[in-house]
């Protein structure tokens, strides 16, 4: 998922929190209905088209046209391996150009779209299904969704104004950079486009493409919205984004990661989390040097070499460096706010090769600042459900060539998906293993967890897709739809965890030491959130990363109610996945912890397994050492020991009592790079420390 993409779509689309790489997401619903596809409006033959596109294919159209009164009119229509959009809306404008009125009518992929927006006698008003508001009329109205090709306004208004900026409502004002020009193909022929990034929307900067004249081309992302006829232009249009953004992050790095900040340092008189043994020790003293741990006693007796930094800890925690188990790589503004959370590693478990190797590289090179990144690839089925950013097969052979793709790319592991033929998985998780790659996944239709395990799965990700081996076929069969997460919704609350069938399948899991990555955080926003309060996981970062994201994600709703079912169903189905990780747990079966998300829920997932029956420390292990064991760099980083890689995180507080200490972070040392957490904060676009 990550995050990244699905925030730029959420400014100008309805599209919820969680990366729309990652695979899991939910957004906001309305007590009332939502607006059949069968009376939204239809877009006329000569309306503008635009296609929602991806590596993986085509996922949905985009129009723009005219009504009959003056209004602009915008319709989006896709599906997404099974979750379906279906949306118009209606925009008056202001002599000014500023948007007058605007109406959203439909369904997003994870709710109900409905959201009003009117300015009358002096005043804006706005009403989603999350929020109400009014402010002084004068702005831009930035919608909580909405078609994302309704936002080109804005966008050409930015452009209009540079340096000078707009003003936006509900609040903020923002600033549009122009950057080079592109010669691409279309089905005119060649045409001239400008990339350029908008300022003071989200902590990072927006990369839109614009035409000549200004005016909107198109936004591209990890799912795209370009013109119909310039699909062949996606790939250029990426590289150059990316490596402009690669320009500018390039030089924050080289402000961190220098010959200074890499000089001893010794934390003297701090509590150490040993993550080897588990265990929280008091009074302790730890001397990095040289990128590595090289000196650990007790408080007061570790001398430091002559100019080392001498860091007091006294009511502060030193723990190793976090590891997000479940982080896709986003652009590099996500992986330097990752940083700024402490994460030192992490797995990117779907991450397409090019981007892979290119961040890798860069990382290596120090342009870079990323946490030590283990990356596998999503092997998918060519199918209109298939994973976007996937790699694509038509065969059982086709699938054992795309995992030694994957191996020759570098990469550590080869995810499958869940339009994937069950034949061809023991076959490829074969070749997998036989080339040292870890295989794991979403489980595919028709299968169960248990078959995939037996067929070769290392471990299974999602707990939604644990949970399937209790579902009946029907829901089984359809996994690759959304269906993978109704299914579970309504049904998980009556499963017995105690039963003979889901005792004998966590046994066999713990048995074969299966892992499991839970991504529980994501079930907790989607089972049990009403909406118009930020979910526990967000809470901590209300006012210190963007108005916009906390209307549109912090405080969205829920997965949409299925009919028959209520919230109180869905939360009870979320409570007995909150028992199933306490299961896997007590069982013996490894528990990675990963997000699918933004990063910054990671501490809500560790606390979430506190409550399934974890430790502290337990649960700190399970992003620390455990994960650095199942991907086999434990002898060298995942706990702080002498010899290791200087890789270690300073909190405020004592997380024995409170995990919520780990979001307070003071100091970062990756690599044996020491980094201040407040500048690493302000470099990632946070305005404050999480609370």
């Amino acid at each position: 998922m990550k995050m990244r993409s699905i925030l730029v779509a959420a400014l100008f689309a309805a599209v919820a929190p969680a990366a729309v790489q990652a695979h899991e997401t939910a957004a906001p619903t309305n007590a009332s209905s939502p607006v059949a596809k069968e009376k939204l409006l239809k877009p006329p033959a000569d309306a503008v088209h635009y296609v929602v596109v991806s590596e993986a294919g085509k996922h949905g159209d985009q129009w723009r046209w005219q009504l009959a009164d003056g209004r602009t009119a915008y319709r989006w229509s896709q599906e997404l391996r099974g979750w379906i959009t279906e949306m118009d809306q209606v925009t008056a404008f202001a002599p000014d150009g500023t948007i007058a009125a605007t109406t959203v009518r439909g369904v997003t992929m994870t709710g109900d779209a409905a959201e009003e927006f009117r300015v009358a006698n002096g005043r804006a008003s706005w009403k989603t299904a999350t929020d109400s508001g009014s402010a002084q009329a004068g702005g831009w109205y930035i919608p909580a969704g909405g078609v994302s090709i309704a936002g080109a306004p804005l966008i050409e208004a930015l452009a209009k104004a540079g340096d000078e900026g707009v003003a936006f409502l509900p609040s903020g004002k923002g600033r549009m950079n122009l950057g080079q020009t592109l010669t691409i193909a279309g089905p005119n022929g060649q045409k001239t486009v400008q990339l350029a990034f908008i300022r003071g929307i989200l902590p990072s900067p927006i990369p839109v493409w614009l035409n000549e004249d200004k005016s909107y081309f198109g936004e591209v992302s990890f799912i795209s919205t370009i013109p119909a006829g310039y699909e062949a232009a996606l790939k250029v249009l990426r590289d150059t984004q990316d490596a402009a953004t690669a320009a500018e992050v390039k030089a924050i790095a080289h402000r961190f990661l220098t010959p200074a900040a890499r000089a001893p340092v010794l934390f003297d008189n701090v509590r150490l989390f040993d993550a080897d043994r588990g265990q929280f020790l008091p009074a302790q003293a730890v001397l990095a040097q040289n990128g590595k741990i090289s000196a650990i006693g007790s408080a007061g007796t570790v001398k430091a070499p002559p100019g080392a930094r001498i860091i007091d800890g006294s009511g502060k925690t030193l723990i190793p460096g976090i590891w997000d188990s479940h982080m896709h790589i986003g652009d590099d503004w996500s992986v330097l706010s990752n940083v700024a959370s402490g994460m030192t590693s992490f797995r990117s478990p779907g991450t397409t090769l090019d981007r892979a190797v290119d961040a890798t590289r860069r990382r290596a090179e120090g342009s870079l600042l990323m946490g030590e990144p283990f990356i596998s690839a999503i092997i998918d089925k060519k199918d209109p459900l298939a994973a976007q950013g996937a790699e694509v097969v038509s065969s059982e052979a086709e699938a054992v060539e795309a995992v030694r793709r994957i191996k020759a790319a570098g990469l550590w592991g080869v995810k499958f998906y869940t339009s994937m033929n069950p034949a061809w998985i023991a076959p490829a998780a074969a070749e997998a293993h036989r080339l040292g790659l870890h295989v794991h996944g979403h489980v595919p239709a028709t299968m169960k967890p248990s078959q995939a395990v037996a067929a070769g799965y290392d471990e299974l990700t999602h707990l939604n897709f644990v949970a399937m081996e209790a579902m009946p076929k029907d829901v089984v069969d359809r996994a690759n739809t959304r269906q993978r997460m109704e299914g579970p919704a309504r049904l998980f609350k009556d499963v017995d965890l105690d039963g003979p069938l889901m005792t004998g399948f966590v046994a066999d899991l713990a048995r074969r030491k299966t892992i499991v990555d839970p991504t529980i955080v994501i079930f907790e926003g989607m089972l049990t959130q009403d909406g118009g309060k930020p979910h526990p996981a967000y809470a901590p970062y209300m006012g210190i990363i963007s108005p916009v994201i906390e209307r549109s994600v912090f405080t969205s709703g829920g997965y949409p109610l299925v009919e028959g079912f209520t919230r109180d169903d869905y939360r009870k189905s979320y409570a007995k996945m909150v028992a199933l990780v306490g299961k896997l747990h007590k069982a013996g079966v490894p528990i990675v912890a990963g997000t699918d998300g933004w990063g910054v829920e990671l501490i809500r997932e560790l606390e979430i397994y506190q409550q399934a029956g974890f430790t502290p420390a337990e649960a700190l292990q399970s992003a620390t050492i455990v994960p650095a064991r199942v991907v086999g760099a434990d002898a060298r980083t995942g706990s702080i020991a002498v010899g290791k890689e200087a890789d270690m995180v300073l909190v405020d507080g004592d997380p024995s009592r409170e995990l919520g200490a780990l979001r307070r972070v003071l100091t970062v040392v990756s690599d044996g790079y020491v980094m201040d957490g407040d500048a690493l904060r302000t470099a990632a676009g946070y305005t404050g420390r999480p609370k």
